[in-house]
């Protein structure tokens, strides 16, 4: 079987049909333009360089474009990189599909979807779980589809969805250690934390921001959301206020972008829960890449460290 993307060494040549995921425009110190893309397949991502670029071409390679490339793996200054020999837009010859180079959540929509379910049936209080369930059912397609970010973490086809399944598993795992949680704002501040994502970013491919997200964000938009929804299901109480705290504050801190900090029990464990899960994807796919004894990428949310992969793993 031919090997994907990622699977390939420093020095491998690589041919291959990608999928451009992002392509931006800049000009060399010679005063040339130039194309920085990303190309992807279900392995993962890696950057390349289009040197020397023409209008036209600037045209014809645009993110969501299918591409052959042929070309060699490098290590440039610590991070993999793509040396570009040969590209070329495919035609309906070829036979690729876009789904065939998405790379997607590791569990099915389906398996999502049910493990939300069970966890909204698990709530106790009405109000909650009533404004839960009403927001999950008016987003679900998009919410079963969606990445949880355009980089860094969760950046994958249902990559929202599966951050919320395994927030929520470390959630009830958590909750039994400290039965003093309540479990039911828990669970619905992981659910809807990150649901104004789909309104914020454009889509499951090749996500870039939208008017909306670029000008309010996913978490006022979901604090609008909670809002109007339980205006329309005629709910009212402290519940709605707690909850929407909870998804406001769950940036942890003002620098990185809160509106608030947690100033309830739950909405600091969110916010740690969340930052644990964003951290444990991108170490375990930027470790994916490495062989035991070699060092990873720096990666720029983790303080730009390399991470090591001891030799004695199993």
């Amino acid at each position: 079987m031919a090997k994907e993307l990622l699977q390939h060494d420093v020095g491998e040549q690589v041919d291959l049909f990608l999928l451009i995921k992002s392509a931006t425009k800049g000009i060399a110190s010679n005063g040339k333009p130039f194309l920085t893309v990303i190309l992807q397949d279900r392995s993962g991502d890696i950057e390349a360089k289009l040197w020397d670029t023409s209008d036209e071409e600037v045209k014809l390679y645009q993110p969501e474009t299918i591409v052959r490339v042929a070309g060699e793996v490098h290590n440039y200054r610590g991070r993999m990189q793509l040396k570009i020999k040969q590209i070329r837009p495919t035609t309906h010859h070829d036979g690729v599909r876009l789904s065939d180079l998405l790379e997607k959540a590791p569990i099915s929509k389906d398996e999502i979807s049910s493990k939300v379910t069970q966890y909204i049936f698990e709530m106790k209080n009405p109000n909650i779980q009533r404004i839960t369930r009403h927001l999950v059912k008016k987003y679900l397609d998009q919410f079963l589809e969606y990445p949880a970010a355009t980089k860094n973490h969760h950046e994958f086809v249902s990559g929202l969805g599966f951050h919320v399944v395994s927030m929520l598993d470390l959630a009830k795992s958590i909750s039994e250690l400290y039965p003093s949680l309540d479990r039911d704002l828990l669970y619905s501040g992981i659910i809807l934390h990150d649901l104004g994502k789909v309104i914020e970013l454009s889509g499951p491919v090749s996500a870039s921001y939208t008017v909306e997200g670029n000008l309010l964000g996913h978490i006022t938009i979901i604090v609008n959301e909670i809002g109007k929804a339980a205006e329309e299901l005629g709910i009212q109480g402290e519940e709605v206020v707690v909850l929407q705290h909870i998804v406001l504050s769950h940036h942890g801190k003002l620098e990185w972008g809160s509106p608030k900090q947690p100033m309830i029990k739950e909405a600091e464990i969110l916010h740690l829960i969340d930052n644990l899960d964003a951290k444990m994807n991108m170490l375990d796919r930027a470790l994916l890449r490495v062989k035991p004894g070699e060092f990873s990428e720096r990666i720029f949310p983790l303080d730009n460290r390399s991470f090591y992969k001891p030799t004695f793993h199993p």
